[in-house]
């Protein structure tokens, strides 16, 4: 077996653990509590060793977030792929809608008790809070590259046109704690965005268009 297969394997392997370390976690997160689940009882239910969790998960809340790179980057993403003739904020605005109409989780769309799991938590709200900065973070960057501009607008425009991200996933988790549908949310949720958007289109509309 080649050198390359065997890497290719071990890879595979590395990141089979690691989804089903941050499986077992969040099942063990939404029966008994986030706060309440040790790192052992997690170790124990994806039998592995407590060190081997601890290498792959330094924070023990990132494993119910074990997607929290993707998300930090996906507003800076979306700008720096936007189409010809797009501003920053029409991008944002036409992946929003199109992942509401997916139910995308990114957006807040759960199922299972993850809402309430995250809800319950002060640890996770607190973590969720935070990598909602680092992604206005990451956009702000992205703006300021684009743009050449070191001053503070980068920073400004990431904080407005982010915020229809943040303000609309803490929805989109209000109505799911109300016991809606994932469909019936999407039609809220829309509805609300595009209210949102079009009440920032004459502030933003016209910045960093591609």
């Amino acid at each position: 077996m080649s050198d390359v297969k065997i890497f290719g394997l071990r890879e595979q392997k590395k990141q089979e653990t690691r989804q089903e370390i941050s499986d077992q976690a969040t099942r063990l997160f939404i029966e008994q509590g986030f706060e309440e689940t040790t790192i052992a009882e997690i170790a124990d239910a994806a039998r592995v060793a407590k060190k081997t969790v601890t290498n792959y998960f330094p924070r023990k809340e990132d494993m119910a977030f074990d997607h929290h790179e993707r998300f930090v980057a996906a507003l800076a993403e979306i700008v720096a792929g936007r189409e010809p003739g797009e501003s920053a904020l029409a991008a944002l605005r036409r992946v929003f809608l199109d992942a509401a109409a997916r139910h995308d989780p990114m957006l807040g769309f759960t199922h299972g008790g993850f809402g309430r799991m995250i809800v319950d938590s002060p640890t996770l709200v607190a973590r969720l809070r935070e990598l909602m900065e680092q992604r206005e973070e990451a956009l702000a960057c992205a703006l300021a590259e684009e743009t050449g501009d070191t001053g503070p607008v980068p920073r400004l425009v990431a904080a407005a046109i982010a915020s229809p991200y943040r303000v609309l996933l803490g929805q989109i988790m209000e109505l799911t704690l109300d016991g809606l549908d994932n469909a019936r949310i999407a039609e809220i949720v829309t509805e609300s965005a595009r209210e949102v958007f079009d009440l920032m289109e004459p502030s933003f509309g016209g910045y960093a268009v591609r």
